[in-house]
């Protein structure tokens, strides 16, 4: 099992993110909002993941780093389940959409749930 967060998984491109939103479809489970789309995307990663966190709602940067850093580490400890049902490439974004920082538990359960509700 793989639990590594390499730097080909990420998603930085400033023209796939424009994709993604404008023509992408949404999965939503409370607190968290997956931005999806199939895209033939450069490097030999299956997914290329964003998170997101909005400034309005956390004004400290503190708070938005903290609520990604959760993200990101349910992400890379659950990221097998969603490995082993698809074959083709992704790129995918996380968006936080609570007003409140939530525990590591409920994040990695709402997580999960949008992975079994991802329709890829």
């Amino acid at each position: 099992m793989n639990f590594k967060f390499p730097p080909s998984e990420k998603l930085k491109s400033r023209k796939l993110i424009e994709t993604l939103f404008a023509e992408g479809k949404n999965v939503k489970s409370f607190p968290l909002l997956l931005a999806y789309l199939p895209l033939e995307h450069e490097g030999d990663a299956l997914f290329q993941v964003g998170f997101s966190v909005s400034k309005r709602k956390f004004k400290h940067a503190v708070d938005r780093n903290r609520v990604k850093r959760l993200m990101r580490e349910a992400y890379r400890l659950n990221k097998n389940n969603l490995l082993e049902k698809h074959t083709k490439k992704h790129i995918l974004m996380f968006i936080y959409i609570s007003n409140t920082i939530l525990t590591y538990s409920e994040i990695e359960a709402a997580m999960l749930k949008v992975f079994r509700k991802l329709e890829i």
